[in-house]
């Protein structure tokens, strides 16, 4: 019944002119040609027009708007001081933030992995900070950030830690570390999941063994648990990698890109000269070169896992 229904179907496509019933691959075709056109309008085509911005001069208040420039675009990007500086903080805060919320993340998957009674209740709250949405968490930590009555600051005077409240958005070093932990608290669960996740599937017997052979907590983790968690820490570490060059909405709640630019990453300096500054070919110039440094990444860790693979 239904390969006379899918028949029915491929003659009513196949227009007046055709010939025969549609193939399998056309039928399958028919049935993917809206998903693909969806594709091709809502992303596709916003990369290759993005693209093009790159290659002419779209600098709503230049006099030669519209003008092909080539590769100028890329020069005077790469050029300019401004840039280095906005991919060096950056840079340090893809790293910093990489290493703590892996580094935590495995930590809570390591002690979420046992069973012990509430467990179930403790991996809830472990996950609750990944399900805030963003925005919500940067107005959140802003909030208790706030020179003059944050939680923080409320806090560590209590506990005696601090003799006067402190501007902790207020000096650009701090105001990057603030945002940092911002962001490792929010998705240091996300990371956790994966590890969990990975630690279901080691063997236990690996365990039994280890302890029969006198190996302590750290060799077991060293020898048994560690090397099955490479491939996973492998995920976490590039996807992780991709969305902190493309962090946004944390810069853009809690500080906009201050005090004295020092928040100001390179998505944040994107957005404002796209649309504080009307320059369109350098705000698409800069999400291009994200995104060439993002695959530059990704190959590096591919390559890796890939060395790591074959020493094992």
């Amino acid at each position: 019944m239904r390969s006379e229904q899918r028949e029915s179907l491929g003659r009513r496509a196949r227009g007046r002119g055709g010939e025969g019933d549609l193939s399998e691959q056309g039928f399958a075709f028919l049935l993917l040609t809206p998903a693909a056109l969806l594709i091709f309008i809502v992303v596709l085509l916003p990369l290759l027009i993005t693209f093009g911005y790159t290659l002419i001069n779209m600098n709503l208040l230049s006099a030669t708007k519209g003008r092909f420039t080539g590769l100028a675009n890329y020069a005077s990007v790469l050029g300019a001081s401004w840039f280095w500086s906005s991919l060096g903080r950056t840079l340090y805060f893809t790293f910093v933030s990489l290493v703590l919320e892996t580094g935590l993340g495995l930590l809570f998957a390591l002690l979420l992995a046992g069973s012990f009674p509430g467990v179930g209740v403790l991996r809830s709250l472990v996950i609750l900070p990944w399900a805030i949405p963003t925005l919500v968490s940067g107005a959140l930590w802003k909030w208790i950030l706030h020179p003059d009555y944050g939680a923080l600051n409320a806090l560590l005077s209590w506990l005696g830690l601090i003799k006067e409240y402190h501007a902790w958005l207020g000096q650009p070093w701090l105001a990057m570390n603030m945002v940092i932990l911002a962001d490792v608290w929010k998705m240091a669960p996300y990371s956790a999941i994966f590890f969990l996740a990975a630690l279901q599937f080691i063997n236990k017997a690996l365990y039994e063994a280890a302890r029969i052979d006198g190996a302590g907590v750290f060799r077991r983790f060293r020898y048994v648990t560690f090397p099955h968690l490479v491939p996973t820490l492998l995920v976490v570490v590039v996807m992780r990698s991709m969305d902190k060059f493309k962090a946004f909405d944390l810069f853009y709640v809690m500080t906009k890109g201050g005090p004295a630019n020092g928040t100001k990453v390179l998505t944040y300096d994107a957005y404002l000269r796209g649309f504080d500054n009307l320059n369109y070919s350098a705000a698409a110039t800069i999400s291009y070169v994200i995104a060439f440094l993002v695959l530059a990444l990704t190959v590096i860790y591919l390559r890796l896992g890939k060395q790591e693979d074959v020493n094992d």
